[in-house]
């Protein structure tokens, strides 16, 4: 999933989604917490490796897992495309009015537009593209 698009979450807490990326992520997935302060949206394709994944974790592992399925949501999009996120998961990624969409490859991240500026400007250095494709062998 890739591309940029930056939206609103209005006052009852639903985002709109790009409809490049509705197709993608088709019309129910699982919204859940990030590594950063943001959230992450995976295709039910990408939620099921997920959770298979889980599945053959010993039990000790697996319960380090619990944030992110105690706050998961599974979305599903209304008429317009849109989303009700929690207000869980609205405060822990800071997201309240300018949200940002970004395409993250096999899933779709959701950024307060402020925070993602910061990010996109450490991350968009030539410096750090560079590292990318060295990582990549390219």
């Amino acid at each position: 999933m890739t591309g940029i698009y930056e939206h609103t979450i209005d006052a009852k807490g639903r985002l709109f989604i790009p409809a490049r990326l509705r197709d993608e992520l088709g019309e129910s997935f699982h919204v859940t917490l990030s590594m950063e302060k943001c959230l992450t949206a995976y295709s039910k394709d990408s939620w099921d490796k997920f959770m298979e994944k889980i599945k053959a974790m010993p039990k000790s592992r697996q319960i380090k897992m619990r944030p992110l399925f105690s706050h998961a949501q599974k979305c599903e999009l209304d008429g317009q495309g849109r989303i009700l996120l929690t207000q869980a998961l609205r405060d822990f990624a800071g997201l309240q009015k300018n949200v940002t969409v970004v395409g993250a490859g096999e899933c779709v991240e959701f950024w307060d537009a402020e925070a993602w500026t910061d990010v996109n400007a450490i991350e968009t250095t030539p410096e750090n593209i560079a590292e990318v494709y060295m990582e990549l062998d390219f």
